[in-house]
């Protein structure tokens, strides 16, 4: 990982919620950070865990640079830095409105509809549009050596992919085009929508009202000039993210279900034609074997400074030794159920792909020292 780490200018960390994406994502940009690279993390979870793993108070739209005092200690150079954002996926399509929008009026007209503010956080492909455009627009200031994306928790984590086609769908679907249809047509507007248009309309307008129906018209007749260039800026995005300088890391934990989500992940990618790095698996158990047995267990028992002040007879220092025995064979069933899963992802990501090995913490990583403490694995 520490030769992609320095070689790519963008890894894109997907996966499903619950294994560790973020604090990925963290420790990856920081340990790029501590060998001398310029790198932005780019969280589109809305969870805090990223700004107080970083030291941060909080994590807005505007980027911040984590305490350079926090990442030198052991680090191989002191010319890095470290910078992050959470997106404010409401701003970010904001900016996109404003970019493709033909003049300044057209964009205060639609930034102040209503409709907009309704819709514009919760249209089809809207939020993860956005994200893709504010992490092309980073990718062309020139600004990063690095920049690592930490995207949704979600169980289509790729969902960004099909967004501007999602995009695209919603505004061009015949529904829309009714409401196109309507905006300054007066009294004559239903008949312009055909006799079923016209009913689903009028009692539509009933409920909401026939201003706001004039507002959806509006709004989507603005909104549908400037489409153009939202496909434009799709089609440019995907070119990026086809890139050999970009790479997709798909984080996973061993458990059966984020195992199997991650190999669909992984197929998805593969068939959008995405360069994939690898895998980095987290939460796993090591396998510990020990030798001895019971006996070795007993005399260890038996010797033990609070064993000795408890006064306990030898069956009950053999009941303990048994109920260790026990538990020891359970964590070793779970490793090597994790070997397992680890099997399964080697197989389907090929012999090119990285596997990186990642055990289950005894702390909860949550500040800055503790994400230096993953680098051992990660780049090891």
């Amino acid at each position: 990982m520490l030769e992609v780490l320095m070689e790519r200018r963008i890894l894109v960390c997907v996966g499903s919620g619950g294994v560790g994406k973020t604090t990925t994502a963290a420790a990856l940009a920081l340990a790029a950070a501590r060998r001398g690279k310029r790198t932005l993390v780019l969280t589109i979870d809305p969870a805090r865990r990223l700004a107080n793993s970083l030291g941060l108070e909080s994590l807005g739209h505007q980027v911040q640079q984590v305490d350079p005092a926090l990442i030198r200690p052991g680090a191989q150079s002191d010319r890095g830095e470290l910078h992050a954002m959470m997106l404010d996926q409401k701003q970010a399509f904001d900016e996109v409105v404003s970019r493709h929008a033909k003049d300044p009026a057209a964009v205060q007209r639609i930034l102040a509809n209503p409709v907009y503010a309704q819709i514009s956080g919760s249209l089809a492909g809207a939020q993860e549009y956005a994200a893709m455009a504010k992490l092309h627009d980073f990718d062309r200031s020139g600004q990063w050596d690095l920049i690592v994306v930490d995207t949704p928790p979600t169980a289509h984590a790729l969902d960004f992919l099909d967004a501007p086609r999602k995009l695209s769908e919603a505004i061009d679907s015949p529904a829309i085009e009714w409401f196109r249809k309507l905006q300054g047509q007066g009294g004559s507007r239903w008949s312009l929508v055909g006799k079923t248009g016209a009913f689903v309309l009028k009692r539509l307008a009933k409920f909401v009202g026939s201003k706001f129906i004039e507002d959806l018209g509006v709004f989507f007749t603005e909104f549908n000039d400037i489409l153009g260039g939202f496909r434009q800026r799709a089609e440019e995005t995907f070119a990026l993210l086809r890139q050999p300088r970009v790479g997709f890391v798909l984080v996973a934990s061993p458990e059966p279900m984020a195992v199997h989500e991650a190999i669909a992940f992984h197929e998805r990618l593969v068939t959008a034609g995405m360069p994939f790095v690898g895998f980095v698996v987290n939460k796993l158990i090591p396998s510990r074997p020990f030798a001895g047995g019971m006996p070795a267990i007993e005399q260890a028992l038996a010797a033990h400074p609070g064993v000795v002040a408890l006064g306990l007879s030898a069956t009950t220092r053999t009941m303990a030794a048994q109920a260790l025995v026990n538990a020891h064979l359970e964590i070793e069933t779970l490793a090597l159920a994790d070997l397992t899963a680890l099997s399964q992802l080697r197989a389907a990501g090929g012999a090119s792909s990285l596997l990186v090995e990642v055990p289950l913490q005894r702390d909860d990583v949550h500040d800055v020292e503790r994400l230096v403490g993953l680098e051992q694995f990660l780049l090891g």
